[in-house]
């Protein structure tokens, strides 16, 4: 069933559009990548879809409703990581997560066990009554992703995950993600999960999974999608480390 429907959208922040025409759909359960160069519009398209940006042509629509018809049930669909946390100096880590279930409407009893659950697992449990504004940049992109989660939405959207991060940091963001498609792989017991495939064959490069190799991967799993993108070995290998936490 189709969760995210963009139909032939052209928009941007001028009469000059950033985006033209831009079509695709993503169903319940599964996990998408958006790659693309500097400037390509992938950040322009996020916004469209959060509705912070009106197209001046085409749909979005989640769930078959658009952002126009009903704005709140549209926005309780998403979760959005932004591309910089966005942290709240006055707030302490605790008080982020007891707004944004005030945002969502999120029941007490569900909130503190969900709460607690995910500032364990991320390891901010005792953190909880400091202020983010302290904490490094990977910790700050935890709390953002723990805000997210515990909204337990529909749809969810990470800007530029990797933006920033140390290689520890990175290392933490790919353990969370990769909890996050063991939930996926629960969840589509025996029905077709989409991935992203990166190919390399014009960089020449060497890297884990050989632009062959992908090639063989998506034909015999009947992948939807494949994707090329031309990147140096330094970007590739975080997102390398993505795509075997997704073959295995």
């Amino acid at each position: 069933m189709t969760l995210l429907h963009v139909k032939d959208v052209t928009g941007g922040y001028t009469r000059q559009p950033v985006i033209k025409d831009v079509s695709f759909t993503i169903n319940r359960n599964e996990l998408v990548g958006l790659i693309g160069l500097n400037g390509a519009g992938k950040s322009t398209t996020i916004k469209h879809i959060l509705g912070l940006l009106k197209p001046s042509k085409g749909d979005i629509l989640i769930n078959g409703e658009s952002f126009d018809k009903d704005p709140t049930a549209y926005r309780a669909s998403i979760s959005y990581v932004p591309e910089t946390p966005m942290i709240y100096d006055e707030l302490t880590l605790q008080e982020h997560l007891e707004i944004t279930a005030l945002a969502y409407n999120i029941p007490d009893k569900d909130f503190k066990k969900l709460s607690e659950e995910l500032l364990k697992t991320y390891r901010l449990y005792d953190k909880r009554k400091y202020f983010p504004s302290t904490f490094s940049k990977g910790m700050k992109q935890k709390v953002m992703i723990i805000c997210a989660l515990i909204v337990q939405p529909q749809l969810y959207i990470i800007d530029e995950p990797f933006l920033g991060l140390d290689p520890i940091a990175i290392n933490d963001l790919l353990e969370i993600l990769n909890n996050e498609i063991q939930l996926i792989r629960e969840a589509n017991a025996g029905k077709e999960l989409l991935f992203v495939l990166i190919g390399n064959k014009r960089a020449g490069r060497k890297s884990k999974i050989s632009y062959n190799e992908a090639l063989e991967f998506k034909k015999s799993n009947n992948i939807k999608l494949f994707l090329e993108v031309d990147l140096s070995q330094e970007k590739l290998n975080p997102i390398m480390d993505i795509i075997h936490l997704l073959a295995k």
